[in-house]
């Protein structure tokens, strides 16, 4: 039996949530770590193989398994969802392995395997009834975590409800051939990747949950997932160019807010919504260049800034909440810390030389083929993301020095996470032509979709089919 054939997604996906009900019962904090982080590094190694058996399009035994379970296959990968599946595995497993000792009591680590579990399911779903169900459970673990540390859940309730009415009545005007269908679930996209006007709940959520939790929920950017799967095959133009222009402007608005905040958690959701919402923009530009650069940016941003928010995550564990009105010198504590916020930083604005480089860059000229207009848009949104940055950094590590009276230097754990992540920033960087590739062909298997897919529910594997079916292309134009 070929070691790719086991059911690798299945058990990936189950192993967070039978240990999230296991440390549910127990109360010592270390163990319960020390369990989560095994978990999480076993989950990880999991997804890897099972993105390594739709590569070699290796049948899996799971395949079987679900089918007498559930009549059908609910959770099976494609080249679109592979490498998200991993991504989000891989941020689980070092957000929890960065937590510092003082954030341990704070976070639940039976919540933090549980979302894990449902957005690797997430990620692993392809039939749109089962996303819809899952994109609606993602929301449950920041809110119990919210009202479990007693803090304001309102705006971030509201919001969520409103998104999965959405998709239900949008998903069934879809399959009842409605034309209001398609227009539906745009606002439940929109609602959930935070677009303009419907963004507040972003900062609430980082303002009440853990920062941890907050990280996880937002940079797999579901939102952009949801797109994909829901609306972009079965939408008219109209309601895709719709997405890409509010996305345009809340790119630029929240790229302009980011550059006056005075919290560090405002800040970083104002740079969340920025790099986001230009990822949404590559899918209106209809242009094989625009979509792979989309598609590239994607896993690009979820990297940098959740390697940004971890660095943030320890000097708050450190500090407290710091005050974005002074300079606080902090360079000289933890060198280590400052070189981290800088590359993850920079890697998210697509810095030369990092994996975000090469996808703005093609993002950027993708745009100005199919409209000058939107080009300089991006341009001027990553300018200012960039300034925003480099404001931050300033004032964060440089200044007068604060001699502490205990060290509070960069530990081992969160050097490792920190080293992982920019190590995969440079690396892409450094050789961008596999990441191109590979992102290529699913953008160009997006757009062979069939023509009657584009405007009513033919077959909810159509998508899967088209990534499966279409040839690898023989050089990237």
């Amino acid at each position: 039996m070929n070691l790719l054939s086991l059911p690798w997604v299945e058990l990936a996906v189950a192993l967070p949530l039978v240990t999230a009900c296991g440390l549910h019962f127990v109360k010592n904090i270390e163990l319960s770590w020390r369990v989560a982080v095994a978990m999480t590094s076993l989950s990880f190694f999991m997804s890897i193989l099972a993105w390594a058996s739709t590569l070699h399009e290796v049948p899996s035994l799971g395949a079987s398994y679900q089918s007498q379970l559930f009549g059908h296959v609910v959770l099976r990968l494609d080249w679109l969802g592979g490498p998200l599946f991993v991504l989000v595995a891989l941020l689980h497993l070092l957000t929890i392995l960065t937590t510092a000792k003082v954030k341990m009591t704070r976070l639940s680590f039976s919540g933090h395997l549980l979302g894990e579990s449902i957005r690797m399911a997430t990620f692993a779903c392809i039939d749109p009834w089962p996303l819809i169900v899952l994109l609606s459970l993602a929301a449950l673990p920041p809110y119990r975590e919210m009202v479990k540390r007693k803090k304001p859940t309102r705006v971030f309730l509201i919001h969520m409800l409103a998104f999965i009415v959405l998709l239900v009545v949008g998903w069934v005007g879809v399959e009842r051939h409605a034309t209001w269908g398609p227009v539906v679930l745009m606002f439940a996209v929109l609602l959930r990747s935070g677009t303009f006007p419907l963004h507040l709940w972003v900062s609430e959520l980082l303002e009440h949950a853990t920062f941890g939790t907050a990280i996880l929920f937002l940079t797999p950017i579901a939102g952009m997932y949801a797109a994909l799967r829901l609306v972009f095959p079965v939408s008219p133009d109209w309601v895709m160019q719709t997405i890409g222009i509010l996305s345009l402007v809340t790119a630029i608005y929240a790229a302009g807010l980011a550059l006056v905040q005075t919290d560090p958690r405002r800040f970083f959701a104002q740079l969340f919504l920025s790099h986001s919402s230009l990822v949404l923009v590559g899918l209106e530009l209809h242009t094989p260049l625009s979509l792979t650069g989309a598609l590239f940016l994607w896993p690009s941003v979820a990297l940098s800034l959740g390697g940004l928010g971890m660095v943030l995550r320890a000097i708050e564990a450190r500090h407290g909440k710091l005050s974005l009105k002074q300079y606080h010198g902090l360079y000289e504590q933890s060198p280590s810390l400052a070189v981290g916020f800088a590359l993850m930083g920079l890697g998210s604005v697509g810095f030369p030389g990092t994996l975000g480089f090469v996808a703005a860059e093609l993002l950027v000229d993708g745009a100005i083929s199919s409209s000058i207009a939107v080009g300089i848009v991006l341009v001027i949104a990553g300018a200012l993301n960039g300034i925003a940055i480099l404001r931050i950094y300033f004032l964060i590590f440089t200044g007068p020095m604060q001699i502490p009276t205990i060290p509070i230097g960069i530990t081992l754990r969160e050097r490792f996470g920190i080293l992982v992540l920019g190590g995969l920033l440079l690396g892409g960087g450094l050789m961008p032509q596999i990441g191109v590739e590979y992102f290529h062909k699913v953008a160009r298997a997006l757009q062979n979709l069939p023509v009657e897919s584009k405007n009513v529910v033919s077959d909810p594997l159509t998508v899967e089919r088209s990534l499966r079916d279409t040839p690898p292309p023989e050089e990237f134009e």
